[in-house]
């Protein structure tokens, strides 16, 4: 799905059903901009976002005090009445604050799959989700609604490897998921304790190096000289460990290469017949 298109035309338009609220003028094409009470607007179940910066929100309420709403939210038709938020959530949080009776909004007809698919673009889009937010948005799309990592990653505009490496930050242990959302551990460190062999060895390594101005490079060669790698239970060498962690960054899976001399073995890991399925493409 390319993300060029506004999000407007990412899904088809759906008619009024005859009650929506006066039209703004600020409509170019056949999408309408609709001004609706924020009162009539309910919460997106779908949305991936679940942290919310509290400066950003009081910069964003002191914007549309000064300017109002520059950009229409987008929301669906409920059965039993009202609206549901699809995408926009900083923006009607904000209004509310800042006391507007109503919001602009562009009215669509979405499934559940499209509400999810569409308020993940839009976090994409904005940057404004944590990696595990990310990473649980991914999962849900395959486990809820059974696409593959490469339809997952073909509709949010990014590569197939990068979905699968988001998704195993989700295999850290909560800790360690915390530090992520709140900020203060990177994506390339925490794909550094991913190697280590359980999380009683995650945890360790984690609290050894918390408040340590570490690089990611400083974390891996801590992990290689505790011996305690996932892909094995002695000191290995570190071009083999780089060489591995290469090719499970592109290829999304497990790697172990054992090496004896000049000859030497490469495994490829998998854990579902889907998974199979995808490394035999990524391979033929």
């Amino acid at each position: 799905m390319p993300l060029g298109k506004g999000l407007g035309s990412l899904i088809p338009q759906q008619k009024s059903r005859g009650f929506l609220h006066k039209e703004t003028a600020l409509s170019s094409t056949n999408d309408k901009v609709w001004h609706i009470p924020v009162t009539e607007i309910f919460p997106n179940a779908e949305q991936p976002r679940k942290e919310f910066s509290h400066a950003e929100l009081e910069e964003l309420v002191s914007s549309i005090k000064e300017h109002g709403i520059l950009q229409p939210i987008l929301v669906t038709e409920r059965e039993d009445g009202g609206y549901e938020l699809i995408a926009g959530e900083r923006r009607l949080r904000a209004s509310t604050i800042a006391g507007l009776p109503t919001i602009p909004a562009l009215v669509k007809a979405a499934s559940r799959q499209e509400k999810l698919e569409l308020a993940l673009i839009e976090n994409i889009q904005r940057q404004n989700l944590n990696p595990i937010e990310e990473a649980f948005a991914y999962e849900r799309l395959m486990q809820e609604f059974g696409l593959t990592q490469e339809e997952v990653a073909k509709r949010v505009g990014k590569s197939r490897p990068a979905i699968a490496n988001a998704v195993r930050l989700l295999d850290l242990p909560q800790p360690i998921q915390q530090s992520l959302i709140g900020g203060k551990l990177s994506v390339g460190k925490a794909k550094a304790l991913l190697s280590l062999k359980t999380h009683e060895d995650q945890l360790r390594v984690f609290e050894e190096m918390v408040g340590e101005r570490a690089s990611v490079r400083d974390v891996e060669r801590k992990i290689a000289a505790s011996g305690i790698s996932r892909k094995g239970s002695v000191r290995r060498d570190p071009n083999v460990e780089a060489q591995e962690r290469l090719i499970q960054d592109r290829l999304g899976a497990p790697v172990k290469i054992t090496q004896r001399g000049e000859k030497g073995t490469i495994v490829i890991s998998y854990y579902s017949e889907e998974e199979f399925t995808r490394l035999m493409g990524e391979l033929t």
